[in-house]
């Protein structure tokens, strides 16, 4: 496989096309980098962006963030999905603040000793922030690589990840580390794109082995396809006679961890449940249509049922755990995706 001035024709190409100016690009320390890595995780950088500036002025350092309730961070991460990182993030942000005094680790080993780092992650951090060499291999390098060196298998597979990661630290370069990691990940953003690569603006194409071969679109190969598995629940939405609605903070493991959402009620009558926690029969139930949220495992089909309760609430709420949510005057928490949908249907109802 060819590899001469690999890395020198990729910084050159950087130099004159790479981005430059990222938020996180900007007065770089290691809480900014570890921020943006985590949030650019599975997410598109015109997304990001927005969620990094609001989070970076109400966070401006580590210790910030790791004395701000859980609820706050939730908040701001609200729509940005996979909130275990959010999750791992404040633990992340405690564990530094309180034990490390507020120092990340230098290495990459030390890294990922913090909750939600990882290898690819510990390594963006070293080599950004502290311009360090090390090595990553994050989505947007793995299908670069796998391309130009015409690796086959899907990437999820042990031995196709391992030689994807052998062939990575081979070109990641002792000079110039920062800019070389910023530059295979900008490559495979705006270039060595999933679909409809531009190889012709390619400062690899000449010895890319897919490209060659007219076969780009086989790399990186593809997970096996399997058939998601489907599940269903009700969402109770019971709305006081102030128009508040029911909230409940839901537990730590499983999906929408630490997030409020409405309460389920899958296998009960919902008037019933409804009765059961706010102590009263409510004035009426609507069926709204089912609609489906997919999971990485499973879709869930959610029926809404507004449950009016046309009197005020009698139910004492359990403290920390249960809120009347006001769509009026929102309060600053983490939701649900399928929760922010519904509420922002019920706000216009108001």
């Amino acid at each position: 496989m060819p590899t001469v001035n690999f890395a020198t024709r990729l910084l050159d190409w950087f130099d004159q096309y790479g981005r430059h100016d990222l938020p996180w690009q900007e007065n770089t320390t290691p809480y900014r980098v570890w921020v943006s890595e985590i949030m650019l995780q599975q997410t598109q950088v015109k997304t990001v962006i927005p969620y990094f500036h609001r989070f970076m002025e109400t966070f401006p350092s580590v210790e910030k963030l790791a004395a701000a309730p859980e609820d706050e961070v939730l908040h701001l991460w609200t729509g940005l999905g996979y909130y275990a990182r959010a999750r791992n993030l404040h633990k992340a942000a405690k564990k530094v603040a309180q034990e490390l005094d507020g120092d990340f680790p230098s290495s990459v080993e030390g890294l990922e000793q913090l909750p939600g780092i990882g290898r690819s992650t510990a390594g963006a951090i070293v080599s950004i922030a502290n311009g360090q060499r090390a090595t990553i291999l994050d989505g947007n390098v793995k299908r670069v690589l796998a391309r130009y060196a015409a690796v086959e298998g899907w990437p999820g597979k042990t031995a196709v990840h391992e030689k994807l990661w052998k062939i990575a630290d081979g070109f990641t370069p002792n000079a110039r580390s920062a800019d070389y990691t910023q530059a295979i990940m900008d490559l495979g953003a705006t270039l060595c794109t999933r679909s409809k690569p531009r190889c012709q603006d390619c400062p690899l194409q000449h010895d890319c082995q897919a490209h060659e071969q007219g076969r780009q679109a086989d790399f990186p190969g593809k997970k096996p396809k399997k058939t998601l598995p489907v599940r269903t629940t009700r969402f109770l939405m019971i709305r006081d006679n102030s128009g508040d609605l029911w909230l409940e903070k839901r537990p730590a493991p499983g999906i929408w961890g630490g997030l409020w959402c409405f309460p389920e009620a899958p296998d009960l009558d919902p008037v019933a449940a409804s009765c059961d926690l706010t102590g009263q029969n409510p004035a009426s139930a609507e069926t709204w249509p089912v609609f489906r949220h997919t999971f990485s495992h499973y879709h869930l089909d959610i029926e809404p049922i507004l449950v009016e309760l046309g009197t005020a609430p009698s139910a004492v709420m359990e403290a920390n755990r249960q809120l009347w949510y006001n769509v009026r005057h929102p309060p600053q928490i983490g939701l649900a995706a399928p929760v922010v949908g519904l509420l922002q249907q019920l706000a216009v109802e108001e």
